[in-house]
């Protein structure tokens, strides 16, 4: 049986506008309760849900039938699942590269690809909505949260392959979500703490930012909105989650936009801390949103709910309004089987991490591997060289990051390959004890702009070891303009075992690098770029 917005009390209308995000491995009392009540419009996971791919199934299976037994709308199930340094899902599946990677495979059909075996598994599990894929254009170096999150800083390559990724996880089965609407790249606060703020012209926002959204929202059911203020779109300054002129006249009625729209989590201080949950989400829906995210803390759930409530009952958000976002959660849940059981976890097991999908992702991880300089030869390294590798402290730069104890180091790589390796950690005191007897070094960059410690041990090995330094970069390519004179420089774009153990065979000559850059480093490295 279906579900039509006549046959929805008032109570479970409002229950449909929300995500919700709840604590633990099981369906936590509160979200059980919410569902019961209300038949909320879906919840997330994060990380602090996940153990492994079959928990995940499990955790899903008793959200679909507290759904069930309350005679509830079946629920979207969500998560950030973009692939690379933002994933929450990683065991007992295949870890797909992350956007940035791709792009610098030059190959749209690598964010296809990839999506769709993403897709394929999340599905499985019980996982039908993905906030992904990211196509903020990530063309401000000093952006603190979308980054390596971004296919590149080219708004046509970011559209492409935006595209190709949004196709991807819906031909699995999976609702894509275009985000951050309309753009986070050129912005040098992250929203997770504060209001950033766009102060572009009309014509510059869409000369850049607003592409990727006009050509890929026709395709994708949802859009989920940025916490950012455009003055040239909005002078009133409020947030774009917020703003009736970004939401409704420039995203439905001048893009054309016919899916759902999403705000992204109101407990982000750019929302939390100047309007609360309550207010928030009433402003949310009245600026045009379809659904409201709020993925931590119960009270702040309960105080959305009442707010709307309030809101609807003394004639400030019209219910026409929520009928309108109602019929499209409705059509999109139908549209994208929902309403159809998951299947047992015995007939799903073997659709996942399976050789094929892992050949898939290794390739595109290979491709994706960019030689940007390699003068005076010092590629490939020498087999029999006494070799010191210098790795950085890996530490989440954003807390849209996943930080995993298990992906390993370059150095355990290359001593794999190479006869005589010593790893230490840049931040070690005695990192750099006796450099004199090695015949080479590498060393590994993760974020340098951030890391004054990797900034400080490029130095020295500029002044001590300048003829045999090699440096590698784990996640930020615009590492190289901190330290522009080293002789060799390769790039992979996360710190994950298939970018690792990627990179280590590009340093030791099991495979050509044919990644180009996806963003422009400076004049001399343009898009495009790759050593010829």
């Amino acid at each position: 049986m279906t579900h039509d917005v006549s046959t929805l009390s008032l109570k479970e209308k409002i229950g449909q506008l929300f995500v919700f995000g709840f604590q633990g491995y099981e369906p936590a009392p509160e979200i059980l309760d919410l569902i019961e009540r209300y038949g909320v419009g879906g919840v997330i996971y994060f990380t602090r849900n996940i153990v492994d791919a079959k928990q995940v199934h499990k955790l899903s299976q008793s959200l679909n039938e507290a759904g069930e037994k309350a005679g509830r709308v079946p629920m979207f199930i969500a998560i950030d699942q973009e692939g690379g340094m933002v994933a929450r899902l990683v065991k007992g599946i295949t870890l797909t590269p992350g956007n940035m990677a791709l792009g610098a495979t030059g190959e749209a059909e690598a964010a296809g690809d990839t999506a769709r075996i993403s897709g394929e598994q999340l599905r499985a599990v019980g996982v039908n909505l993905n906030f992904a894929p990211v196509v903020d254009v990530n063309n401000n170096p000093d952006n603190p949260v979308i980054n390596v999150r971004s296919y590149g800083d080219n708004a046509e390559l970011v559209s492409a392959f935006g595209l190709a990724a949004v196709r991807g996880y819906q031909d699995a089965g999976v609702s894509a979500t275009v985000k951050h609407f309309p753009g986070h790249g050129d912005t040098n606060v992250d929203s997770h703490h504060a209001l950033a703020m766009l102060a572009h012209d009309r014509a510059r926002l869409e000369e850049i930012e607003l592409v990727p959204f006009r050509r890929t929202a026709g395709d994708a059911d949802f859009v989920m909105t940025a916490h950012v203020g455009l003055p040239a779109l909005d002078p009133s300054g409020v947030p774009s989650t917020l703003s009736k002129p970004i939401l409704t006249e420039l995203l439905r009625e001048d893009i054309g936009y016919e899916g759902i729209i999403i705000t992204d989590c109101l407990e982000m201080d750019a929302i939390d801390k100047n309007y609360g949950p309550g207010q928030g989400a009433v402003m949310a829906l009245q600026a045009g949103a379809d659904m409201v995210l709020v993925s931590h803390t119960p009270a702040k759930h309960r105080e959305a709910l009442a707010a709307v409530e309030a809101a609807v009952a003394s004639g400030e958000l019209p219910e026409a309004r929520i009928d309108e976002s109602v019929k499209r959660i409705l059509e999109t849940k139908a549209k994208r089987g929902l309403y159809e059981p998951l299947k047992p976890w015995t007939e799903i097991e073997a659709s996942l991490d399976t050789p094929e999908q892992r050949r898939s992702v290794e390739k595109w991880s290979e491709a994706s591997v960019t030689l940007v300089k390699n003068e005076g030869g010092l590629l490939p390294l020498r087999q029999e060289a006494k070799t010191l590798v210098l790795w950085p402290e890996i530490v989440a730069v954003s807390v849209a990051d996943e930080m995993l104890s298990e992906d390993g180091t370059l150095g355990a790589r290359l001593a794999h390959r190479l006869s005589d390796v010593t790893e230490r950690k840049v931040t070690d005191p005695g990192a750099l004890d006796g450099l004199e007897q090695f015949e080479q070094v590498v060393f590994v960059s993760y974020d340098a702009a951030k890391f004054p410690a990797e900034r400080a041990m490029a130095a020295k090995l500029a002044e001590q070891a300048p003829d045999r330094t090699v440096a590698v970069s784990v996640r930020n390519p615009l590492d190289l303009l901190l330290f522009p004179d080293v002789k060799a420089f390769l790039a992979v774009y996360e710190c994950r075992p298939l970018a690792l153990e990627a990179a280590a065979k590009a340093l030791t000559g099991e495979l050509v690098p044919v990644g180009r850059l996806p963003l422009r480093i400076s004049e001399q490295y343009p898009l495009g770029w790759r050593w010829q």
